[in-house]
């Protein structure tokens, strides 16, 4: 969708990645298949790309960093960094001033049980590094076995979550240029399956958009301590308390594909006006409501019913195996 998006503006996209299978490959001008720590091969993309951006959480931060010493790479490898560890990430959002849920880092099953003491016995286990759309997670209830939940997540370095009672989840999806101007859009009410991302609309209702004004400052916040350049996003819970951070991730997000049909420019164009060092676009949206599906597993083989839906807009990401739980493409709905 980045690829689209620049490709519409003129620009050629290089993608390097190190999978045989590319969705993104399929729309770029050129390839390069090669692992994140081939030096060699990083130096050679380099040599022939202008600017450099990513999106996807996991890619190592020796890799941005090694490639940011030829050419400007957006945003830094500092927000990368800290959206890698989940516990970093809850540190640096509490030292500007964010509240994320209760938590306690776990590094043995000694840490777990102790930590369930003090948090209660409702909690999630999550793993510090790696983990995304509900991997390297592990749900712990009262009367439950923590040693159950230590082996689950491969008894690695982990933090554990208590669970917060909230009425909704949303996100705030902002995008900042390099001269520091920035642009939001209107806060999704998300909800969720097994912890993956099942709808995105908007608007959201009033439980969450009370909320709004005080999570878009935290995320300004954020940005500007970064100084990040593209698109940033945070994912927050309603609770009656205010918003409590979830996560952030440094790039575009699922919960922000609706934007392509839904706002004036979307969250994918304006990455790649941020990253290229063009004015940003409006975010205001085409349509009185919203609302995006994710096409998860074998809900993917509904695409000729969804087509025949005059108002649907389907997309399809051209991932050749099918699994339960993966995001196979969306449907919006203005």
């Amino acid at each position: 969708m980045l690829a689209l998006a620049a490709a519409g503006m003129g620009y050629r996209v290089h993608i390097f990645a190190p999978e045989d299978e590319l969705p993104a490959g399929d729309v770029a001008a050129e390839v390069t298949r090669a692992a994140y720590d081939d030096n060699a091969a990083l130096d050679a993309f380099a040599g022939v790309v202008d600017v450099v951006t990513y999106e996807f959480e996991n890619v190592p931060v020796a890799a941005i960093e090694r490639l940011a010493r030829r050419v400007p790479v957006r945003p830094g490898g500092n927000a990368l960094d800290i959206a890698q560890d989940r516990l970093s990430e809850k540190r640096f959002i509490e030292s500007l001033g964010g509240h994320p849920a209760p938590y306690r880092t776990v590094d043995t099953l000694a840490d777990l049980t102790a930590a369930l003491v003090e948090i209660g016995p409702r909690a999630v286990l999550k793993t510090r590094r790696m983990g995304y759309d509900g991997k390297g997670q592990a749900r712990i209830g009262p009367g439950d076995d923590p040693a159950a939940a230590w082996a689950a997540i491969g008894e690695r370095a982990a933090i554990v979550e208590g669970l917060v009672a909230f009425d909704g989840e949303f996100s705030v999806i902002l995008a900042r240029s390099h001269d520091g101007a920035t642009v939001v859009y209107d806060v999704p009410h998300n909800r969720h399956e097994g912890g993956i991302l099942d709808v995105s609309a908007v608007p959201a209702p009033d439980f969450i958009a009370r909320h709004a004004a005080e999570a878009v400052a935290l995320t300004r916040t954020v940005a500007q301590a970064l100084d990040y350049v593209g698109v940033l996003t945070i994912e927050f819970f309603a609770t009656p308390a205010g918003p409590v951070f979830n996560e952030m991730a440094s790039r575009v997000h699922n919960s922000g594909h609706w934007t392509i049909e839904g706002a004036r420019v979307s969250q994918f164009e304006n990455h790649i006006r941020a990253v290229c060092g063009l004015p940003l676009g409006p975010t205001t949206l085409t349509a009185p409501k919203v609302r995006m599906q994710n096409l998860l597993g074998d809900a993917v083989h509904d695409w000729a019913a969804v087509l025949a839906d005059p108002g649907a807009h389907l997309h399809l990401y051209g991932k050749s195996e099918v699994k339960p739980g993966r995001k196979m493409g969306h449907v919006t709905w203005l």
